[in-house]
């Protein structure tokens, strides 16, 4: 159906069009830079209203459609096909008052991580996600994809965050599911129908999230040590002299780390280590002594589990090792084009996986050089290859994975560019399963087309 057709029945509704080629291109693309179909029609609405009459007149006309947040995937999820509207949430921003004594806080799909931080933050309290794109990471797309981040550890996957919800399904009808009950097993939890669904279930276009106390002590540490497997055991030990207390366990191998001390100047430690780990605990004054972080690590060190430290004195030198963390998604993505993997791997697979993973690289393509960091504490690499076979290297670290119990994407979703590689990780009966489960939600298609499952 022509646009203008499409636009006279939306007539109405405060859906802020677009459909100028110069106002449109934005929208063509998202974090991975690969160019997608320039959108001939931006639907932007405002509140849950306008979504619902945007999927309804859609689907009566079966137009395809795509939802998209900020745009910061990186998995091709919200990059357009020829044909579909776009359905933009960036209007629908705004966030609720924090309710203190349930903890929670309620916000529109289109609000930004960063907006939700600010808003916890003026309370003394804090949301347990956080990524480096939260000045445009958005809410509804964050839950869509089931994000992690660098605390999940202490605080889980975005599912844990998400204490109600409110979805729309392709055909305009509304489900709401805000109630924000700990306990209600009135049957299945509908909310899990989307989280992860990465927008082919429905348009996720508010949500009740959980909040919890801002700690009044969090300090941070860098670790030097030998290798992958010392890392895991300096992971154990510290967990067991903190528990809970302990709230990220980041890793940085080599390569990135020259390159990421170099964008935020001095390096906190010198270079020539198997790995930097990034340690970090949460909690009250009250309960969290400083010394017993630092005892941990005393410890740590005299059994050899590292062989350097450099724990954070001020909340400037607190906020320098995480600027370091940060600045290898920037010094990688300064590299031009590189090939991406996020994979979670079972821990004691680690280190096997990182010693097969470089032969793999020497049998395809002798003149790779992979670029890895990630979430130690939850089996989360991010192993980057600068490579002129990328299909082939793809190919084997996303089979390598798969068969050590891994799976392909450990918190960026399958998109586009990860469809084919879904059977490597999901059973004949379980992507059978996944298909009848979207057939009955979006039975026409028409929303996420081919994205998540691949083609029968």
């Amino acid at each position: 159906m022509p646009e203008a057709l499409l636009l006279a029945q939306l007539a109405g509704h405060d859906l802020a069009p677009l459909t100028a080629p110069r106002d449109t291109a934005r929208f063509s693309t998202d974090a991975t830079r690969r160019g997608g179909a320039q959108p001939r029609l931006v639907l932007r609405p405002v509140n849950t209203a306008g979504v619902s009459a945007a999927l309804a007149a859609c689907f009566a006309v079966r137009r395809p459609i795509i939802v998209q947040g900020g745009l910061t995937g990186l998995s091709g999820g919200a990059r357009p096909r020829a044909g579909e509207v776009v359905l933009s949430l960036e209007r629908m921003t705004n966030v609720a008052p924090v309710d203190r004594i349930a903890a929670q806080v309620e916000v529109q799909a289109g609000a930004t991580l960063q907006s939700v931080q600010q808003v916890a933050q003026a309370q003394q309290m804090i949301f347990g996600v956080d990524l480096g794109a939260r000045a445009s990471a958005t809410i509804g797309g964050m839950i869509a994809t089931n994000a992690g981040g660098i605390r999940v550890l202490r605080y889980g996957m975005m599912r844990a965050q998400v204490a109600g919800l409110e979805a729309v399904l392709p055909d305009g009808s509304v489900i709401d599911a805000m109630r924000g009950l700990e306990k209600d097993n009135a049957g299945p939890d509908l909310r899990q129908l989307f989280i992860g669904s990465e927008g082919t279930h429905g348009v996720i276009t508010r949500a009740l999230l959980r909040l919890h106390p801002a700690p009044s002590l969090q300090i941070n540490a860098l670790c030097a040590v030998p290798d992958a497997a010392r890392a895991q055991e300096l992971l154990a030990h510290m967990r067991a002299r903190l528990g809970p207390l302990l709230s990220a366990c980041e890793g940085i191998w080599p390569e990135v780390y020259e390159g990421a001390a170099a964008r935020i100047g001095t390096p906190p430690l010198p270079p020539g280590a198997g790995l930097y780990v990034l340690l970090e605990v949460q909690g009250m004054a009250e309960v969290l002594r400083e010394e017993a972080f630092e005892a941990a690590l005393i410890e740590a060190y005299e059994a050899g589990l590292c062989s350097d430290i450099v724990v954070s004195q001020s909340a400037s030198e607190y906020d320098k090792l995480w600027a370091l963390r940060e600045a290898c998604v920037a010094y990688t993505f300064s590299l031009g084009e590189l090939v991406a993997h996020d994979l979670s791997l079972p821990a004691r697979t680690l280190p096997e996986f990182l010693d097969a993973a470089r032969s793999l690289l020497a049998r395809i393509d002798p003149e790779a050089q992979p670029f890895v960091f990630g979430h130690i504490g939850d089996g989360n690499l991010h192993y980057i290859v600068n490579t002129g076979k990328g299909s082939e290297v793809t190919g084997g670290l996303n089979a390598l994975a798969a068969s050590m119990g891994g799976s392909i994407t450990a918190e960026h979703g399958l998109g586009q560019d990860k469809v084919r590689y879904l059977p490597l990780v999901r059973t004949e009966t379980e992507i059978a399963l996944l298909r009848r489960l979207r057939a009955a939600l979006n039975p026409a298609d028409l929303l996420g087309q081919g994205r998540v499952l691949p083609p029968e």
